[in-house]
C-alpha cells in the first residue's frame, strides 16, 4: 500500500511576489517555492546569566513604556503596518516575559534565552507573523503552537477573543501560566499541556494558526484543524528555514507560499516533563 501524500506534496506554482514585512493582500493564488525574501539576518542567541541582579528589572519598569514605544516605532520602520499588532505590541511589557537578568534587552530585536533550550521570538518576527496570518481580518479563534513564556498568546490576546496555546515543555508551561496570569490575558488564552504537532482537533476550526517551532514539514493535523479561508504560519526546515504561510481554500485544498529566512528552535514531537 502507497503512503498516503502530505496535502502540500503536490507542486503548486506561484502567480505573485510579497515584499518583506508586509501582510499578503488579498487575490494572491498559489505557491512560490522560488521566492526569497529576506528579513532581519540571522542572530546569535545571548547566554542566560547564571544570577540574575534585580536592579535592571526595577529599572526597566520605570521605563517600559519609552522603550516600547522605541519599539513599535522601528517596527513600522521595518514595514510592520498592521495597526491591532502595532497596538498589542505597544501594550504587553516584553520585559516581564522575559529572564530578570536580560530585562534590560527586551526591547532589542533580538531572541532571548528563556529556559529549556528555547528562545522567545524577537519582535520583528512576533509581530510580522501575526500581521502576514490576520492579513487585516481579525480571527476570532487562533491556536498557537509553542506557548514559551507565554509573550505572543499575550500579544495575540489584545485583539483576538480567543487563543489556544500549547506548550510542550512542562516547566515552560508553568511560566506561561504564571505570566498570561499576571498580564490580566488569561481569560483570553486557554492554555494547555501537549504535543502541539498534534493541534486541538476538539476545538477546531481555527481562524488562524501561528507555529514558534520550525518541523521538517508542517504536520498535517494542523492543515486540517484550519478553517476554510484561513491562515497558517510556520517555519520549515532543519538547518535552512524558512516562514512559510498557508490559506486553506476549500475543504482539501492548500495553497502555499515561502516568506522570509528565519532562524527557529527545532519543532518536536511529545512532552517534556
Amino acid at each position: 500500500m502507497n503512503k498516503p501524500r502530505h496535502p502540500l506534496d503536490k507542486p503548486v506554482r506561484s502567480t505573485r511576489a510579497v515584499p518583506a514585512g508586509s501582510s499578503l493582500g488579498p487575490g494572491y493564488s498559489a505557491a512560490n517555492s522560488n521566492t526569497r525574501i529576506h528579513g532581519p539576518r540571522p542572530f546569535t542567541l545571548p547566554q542566560a546569566p547564571a544570577r540574575a541582579p534585580a536592579a535592571p528589572a526595577a529599572n526597566l519598569g520605570l521605563n517600559s513604556d519609552r522603550l516600547r514605544l522605541q519599539m513599535v516605532h522601528r517596527l513600522r520602520e521595518q514595514g510592520i503596518t498592521d495597526e491591532r499588532v502595532l497596538s498589542a505590541m505597544q501594550a504587553v511589557p516584553r520585559h516581564l516575559f522575559v529572564d530578570q537578568g536580560l530585562a534590560s534587552r527586551a526591547y532589542e530585536d533580538a531572541a532571548l534565552p528563556i529556559g529549556y533550550g528555547q528562545t522567545i521570538s524577537q519582535p520583528w518576527v512576533v509581530a510580522h507573523m501575526l500581521a502576514v496570518m490576520c492579513d487585516g481580518r481579525t480571527p476570532g479563534k487562533v491556536l498557537e503552537i509553542g506557548a514559551g513564556c507565554g509573550y505572543q498568546a499575550a500579544v495575540l490576546a489584545q485583539f483576538v477573543p480567543e487563543i489556544h496555546a500549547i506548550e510542550r515543555v512542562r516547566g515552560l508551561y508553568e511560566q506561561a501560566r504564571l505570566n498570561l496570569a499576571q498580564s490580566r490575558v488569561r481569560g483570553r488564552v486557554r492554555l494547555s499541556f501537549g504535543d502541539g504537532m498534534q493541534g486541538l482537533e476538539h476545538r477546531a476550526p481555527f481562524d488562524g494558526i501561528v507555529v514558534a517551532a520550525a518541523g521538517v514539514k508542517i504536520p498535517e493535523a494542523l492543515l486540517h484543524q484550519l478553517a476554510v479561508g484561513a491562515r497558517l504560519i510556520a517555519p520549515e526546515g532543519t538547518a535552512h528555514q524558512r516562514l512559510i504561510l498557508i490559506e486553506r481554500s476549500g475543504p482539501s485544498s492548500w495553497h502555499r507560499i515561502e516568506l522570509d529566512d528565519v532562524r527557529f528552535v527545532p519543532l518536536r514531537p511529545g512532552t517534556q516533563t
